[in-house]
């Protein structure tokens, strides 16, 4: 309760943990709050792509596409274990945009946003390419484009763990009561406790108007929540090509190598006006994903063929447009505060994409407020925990992992590498073999990491374990994950 932070971010979505970054690594005292596990809503539940949203270029929100182009290499640079490039094929159907168009969209894709590394659009003939194999033969023709996946959950947890190597202070499961000014700092009551911070950010994603109203800080800001749904299904095809389709209604979606095993096929746009803590998709969005895909590929997709779905509500500005899928997924800021009062920013809206971009202009707009924060910009530059290293570097030290370890293989050393990167020797220490890691529960994870964790990633449940830090819960079993449970609960009570 003495303690005074320089700033508290409310929200531990990718927003408020890249916020929490910046400003700790400027020097400032940092305090995060988050009510459930970090990365637990809109930021996990994402399509998982680093891009400049091509479809944007329709609307004609050319700032946004090319703010997002250029932060795709950056996050790129300063992740290289969890966001890696992907080739896109898009074909060209019929009836909808012609070739021409899409063309021009392409090129001027390639061009406004400083691409550099990823390899430049061009086209290609479906019937000689292995991406065109799966497709129905009227797709002849298409284009290939280069944007990233990202491990969106993963994302967050390292911008949060960075904050916390730098000084800041996380607390998860820990929800906001009672906000309220006094005078120059804020009185915070969150978890039972209570905290003072001189600054703070509202970052809270869909529960942003929520949090002002308990703060007694009425907005004129209207948000539009759409609810993005997702299927997965036993993979469609063994090549590392992701497919962007279009829709005779204008919309597009994705299909993507997912998890060696699976395809992630996505998004959705309804408007969601339901519980913010029951967010699922609905038979009809799953029908209308399965009958998409099955207009492209040769072998139909039914809702029976679904093994997963997950689905996230996106905190959109609401800017008039009549379709959801055409609202503006730019952010905006509301600075709340009189000369002399403890300043209140505001986050919203925002994507994925651009969340390192927003956090730094965030922390510049309080920096003339709270003097602390008057430091350079410099998260475009320093690594994310376990990402110093080269851009095609990711498999060489799954190589060298796997040398050293000789009791991993090399899909075992890479999938720690694709999660931890260089901080993956960090998990297995000085093992010799696989029973100096601990209790194997199953698909490579093992006491050893899962502590590891809890330790430095604020993992508490198995669902924390399985869906955000790794993404093994797709292979798990119900026994296997009731074991892990189970030695989660044995764990804290030794503790």
């Amino acid at each position: 309760m003495d303690k005074l932070y320089d700033l508290a971010v409310i929200g531990g979505g990718v927003n408020g943990a890249g916020i929490a970054r910046d400003a700790a690594g400027r020097g400032a005292s940092v305090l995060l709050l988050e009510r459930g596990d970090l990365a637990t809503g809109t930021s996990s539940n994402s399509t998982k792509l680093i891009h400049g949203g091509l479809r944007y270029l329709e609307h004609y929100e050319f700032a946004l596409v090319r703010e997002s182009l250029s932060e795709r290499e950056v996050l790129w640079g300063i992740a290289p274990h969890i966001v890696w490039p992907m080739r896109f094929v898009l074909p060209h159907r019929p009836g909808l945009r012609p070739r021409w168009l899409l063309r021009l969209g392409l090129w001027l894709y390639d061009h406004i946003g400083g691409r550099k590394e990823l390899p430049s659009a061009q086209s290609v003939a479906l019937a000689r390419h292995p991406a065109g194999a799966v497709l129905k033969p009227e797709y002849a023709h298409g284009f290939l484009y280069s944007d990233c996946w990202v491990d969106d959950a993963r994302l967050v947890i390292l911008n949060a763990r960075d904050a916390a190597d730098r000084g800041a202070d996380i607390r998860t499961r820990c929800e906001v009561s009672a906000l309220e000014r006094q005078g120059d700092c804020w009185q915070i009551t969150a978890g039972g406790q209570q905290f003072r911070a001189s600054c703070v950010v509202n970052a809270a994603g869909p529960r942003v108007l929520d949090l002002l109203g308990r703060a007694g800080e009425p907005s004129s800001q209207r948000m539009r929540l759409v609810r993005g749904s997702h299927i997965v299904v036993r993979k469609l095809f063994d090549h590392p090509f992701a497919y962007f389709f279009q829709l005779p209604d204008g919309r597009i979606f994705f299909a993507i190598p997912y998890e060696q095993d699976f395809t992630l096929i996505g998004t959705t746009d309804v408007d969601h006006d339901a519980d913010l803590d029951s967010v699922q998709a609905s038979a009809e969005e799953i029908a209308y994903l399965c009958a998409g895909a099955s207009e492209y590929f040769r072998t139909a997709v039914t809702p029976a063929d679904v093994v997963w779905t997950y689905s996230g509500v996106r905190p959109l500005i609401d800017d008039g447009s009549g379709k959801p899928e055409a609202a503006t997924r730019g952010y905006r800021f509301e600075l709340d505060g009189e000369p002399g009062e403890a300043p209140l920013l505001s986050v919203f809206g925002g994507k994925i994409t651009t969340y390192r971009h927003l956090a730094t202009e965030a922390v510049d707009r309080l920096a003339p407020l709270c003097p602390v924060f008057d430091g350079p910009e410099w998260t475009h530059a320093a690594p994310l925990p376990g990402g110093d290293f080269g851009l095609h570097e990711a498999d060489d030290l799954a190589r060298e992992l796997a040398a050293h370890y000789p009791f991993l293989d090399h899909a075992q050393a890479q999938r720690l590498i694709r999660l931890y990167g260089t901080r993956a020797r960090n998990i297995l220490g000085q093992a010799t073999s696989p029973a100096g890691l601990g209790e194997q529960f199953g698909h490579g994870l093992t006491a050893a990491e899962v502590d590891y964790l809890v330790a430095q990633e604020w993992a508490r449940t198995a669902e924390d374990i399985l869906w955000r830090r790794t993404k093994l819960g797709l292979h798990f079993t119900a026994g296997e994950t009731a074991r892990l449970e189970q030695y989660l609960i044995e764990r804290t009570a030794l503790a």
